[in-house]
């Protein structure tokens, strides 16, 4: 994740990012709001990274040293914004549920 982050951030002196453009090697100018900022390999590895460290933590919850671990960041995570729950995934579920119940798919 850090290394999506690292790099020169532009300047905008319109706030909007309307003001910015990127010139790719074909000379073609690109606003800023238009461009990808990852390519499709950076995502496959970003999306890996996620499912495989949140399927290691559901494997590993009541561990007493993953619980360990995770006491030591709790200082910092502190400063963090609050999770929130994501409604749209869980009305999806709901819907899911639903359908499987009346025999949908």
């Amino acid at each position: 994740m850090e290394d999506l982050h690292a790099g020169i951030v532009p300047i905008t002196k319109t706030g909007d990012w309307s003001d910015v453009t990127v010139l790719d090697a074909g000379g073609n100018r690109i606003l800023w709001c238009d461009v990808s900022r990852i390519d499709d390999e950076e995502m496959r590895s970003l999306m890996r990274d996620v499912v495989n460290r949140l399927y290691t933590f559901q494997l590993h919850a009541g561990n007493p040293a993953l619980q360990a671990e995770l006491e030591k960041w709790m200082s910092v995570a502190v400063k963090w914004d609050e999770p929130e729950v994501d409604l749209r995934k869980i009305a999806a579920i709901d819907h899911n549920i639903r359908g499987s119940k009346n025999g949908q798919n």
